[in-house]
């Protein structure tokens, strides 16, 4: 009896399943395409405090701690820690198991050299650094953080959300000077970064990441089980929001961030689009000044421009409904248990025209970067331009796409060597919330946000802040600043808006932390 042969392609499938780990069925790739609310111009979250910086930084790596949906901090990466009696000496332990993308153990080593590079950027790091912190390794999964007095906020400073965050990466690529990018991306979270499929300006492409434990229970903020239930995550870059929604509306793309006011009404009539908010803190929309450049680093300008805003005026330049975002005349975000209006000026145009009267103003016209593919900024913008130019101070607005006002802003030339004197930005609330962590208050000179205020007494008040315990003693310093501030305006607030995403209506398991995370979501 002849048997027949079987084809050599079919031997080879054979070969191939039968390959497959036991309990592993072959299937289909399952893709998640999203159009971020823009491009990604630093693969490093830890060199700066760009927001897509840090959504980049959320999908690759992971953190020590992390806040919850109710923003209380969560065990992470770390299974337990303690705290000496002294409160100078804090020891974390690992979860066991905890492994980067390239399959290499994560260890204490690991932990201690990332942390000792955020802390050099960031806000709330510097304040640990300033109280003699010694981060250190005492074995493979325990670490110690080492104070030469106690502080009360280490745990927020070590699962702080808003940029930069204290994500953990390989001591090798952690031994990056904090001022140079790092070129490695070996990440500690749920995705792994596809560098080779990379396209500036058109997308970025994560995979699973086969060596990721997460936590064991459910998603919650950014805390919880990452569980990447996609096999594969792009970011479509799409500047033209029309562009965006109907690609929504034709399943081209699942989910589209930063959904601007106008276009609502468009996916309002779509059964296969849902719409919510991002998140319910809202981001802190602000117009950043150059405080070291003609003509804002003059004082009086700076007062000008604060008293001549009215932030309703802004708002009502980019949404139709209320509920969408409210003014918050503070410093503070308005859900801040710090919130105080004390002390702030009423919109007076007349008044900030007398401002620049005074303030000597030479005629140095302000340049103004305008992300223009953003609506929200390109509107708030173009107010802002009507809003200068009548208060009598010249201005060049230039536009250009949001990753270009990204490197721009870190010039410090003046404006006719390629500088700036405003930007328009809203960076998470969170990073409002209280003066420690709030990149518009930090006034350290050269070490402060893009604007770079310097003012010594703002920075002695926020010391002083740091080493108080109790609630009521910080809204005392808190409005104390806010005081001094309103006198050196480091930028001018505009209000709290709360971003909108829409995503195909199949989709299960979309969370809202106060970052865009892409992990916890299926399909029907």
């Amino acid at each position: 009896m002849s048997v027949m042969k079987k084809p050599a392609w079919l031997a080879a499938a054979l070969l191939a399943t039968l390959a497959l780990p036991l309990g592993r069925v072959a299937t289909a790739e399952t893709v998640l395409r999203v159009k971020p609310s823009g491009d990604v111009r630093t693969l490093d979250p830890l060199l700066g405090s760009d927001s897509m910086a840090r959504n980049f930084g959320y999908m690759i790596y992971d953190t020590l701690l992390a806040v919850d949906a109710d923003l209380a901090i969560r065990p992470q990466m770390a299974e337990s820690w303690t705290r000496s009696e002294d409160g100078k000496v804090w020891t974390f332990t690992l979860r066991p198991g905890l492994m980067f993308s390239d399959g290499t153990a994560v260890t204490a080593e690991d932990v201690a050299a990332s942390l000792k590079r955020w802390a050099q950027n960031d806000g709330m790091g510097q304040q640990l650094l300033a109280r003699g912190a010694v981060f250190e390794a005492a074995n493979a999964r325990t670490f110690r953080l080492t104070l030469n007095q106690p502080w009360g906020l280490v745990l927020e400073a070590l699962g702080k959300p808003g940029a930069p965050v204290p994500f953990i990466m390989p001591a090798r690529v952690a031994a990056t000077p904090p001022g140079q990018a790092v070129t490695d991306q070996t990440g500690s979270g749920p995705f792994m970064f596809r560098a080779e499929e990379w396209r500036a300006g058109d997308r970025l492409v994560f995979i699973r990441n086969p060596h990721y434990q997460p936590r064991a229970e459910p998603a919650s903020g950014l805390a919880g089980g990452k569980v990447a239930r996609v096999d594969r995550v792009e970011w479509r870059i799409m500047p033209d929001q029309q562009t965006a929604i109907d690609a929504l509306r034709k399943g081209e793309i699942d989910i589209a961030e930063d959904i601007p006011a106008d276009l609502l009404p468009l996916l309002a009539r779509d059964r296969n689009v849902t719409v919510a908010r991002q998140d319910e803190v809202g981001v802190a929309q602000q117009i950043r000044l150059n405080n070291t450049q003609p003509p804002f680093n003059n004082p009086l300008l700076r007062q000008a421009l604060l008293v001549a805003v009215n932030g309703q005026q802004f708002l009502d330049a980019v949404m139709s409904d209320p509920s969408q975002g409210r003014v918050c005349q503070s410093f503070y975000i308005c859900s801040s248990p710090l919130y105080t209006t004390a002390g702030w000026p009423a919109p007076d145009l007349e008044r900030a025209r007398e401002l620049v009267r005074r303030s000597g103003y030479d005629g140095t016209p302000a340049v103004l970067l305008d992300a223009a593919e953003n609506s929200n900024i390109h509107a708030f913008t173009v107010v802002a331009d009507a809003l200068l130019r009548s208060i009598g101070i010249k201005t060049d607005v230039q536009a250009m796409d949001w990753a270009t006002v990204v490197a721009r802003r870190q010039s410090r030339e003046p404006v006719s060597r390629n500088g700036w004197s405003i930007f328009i930005s809203g960076p998470g609330g969170l990073d409002m919330m209280e003066p420690l962590s709030h990149l518009g208050l930090r006034s350290n000179c050269e070490r402060a946000w893009f604007g770079w205020p310097c003012d010594e007494r703002l920075e002695a008040l926020r010391a002083r802040f740091a080493d108080t315990a109790d609630l009521e003693g910080r809204k005392v310093i808190a409005a104390e600043i806010q005081a001094r501030a309103l006198e050196t305006v480091p930028y001018v607030p505009i209000g709290v808006q709360y971003q909108l995403r829409a995503h195909r209506a199949e989709l299960t398991g979309v969370i809202n932390p106060p970052a865009p995370v892409y992990w916890n979501i299926g399909r029907r």
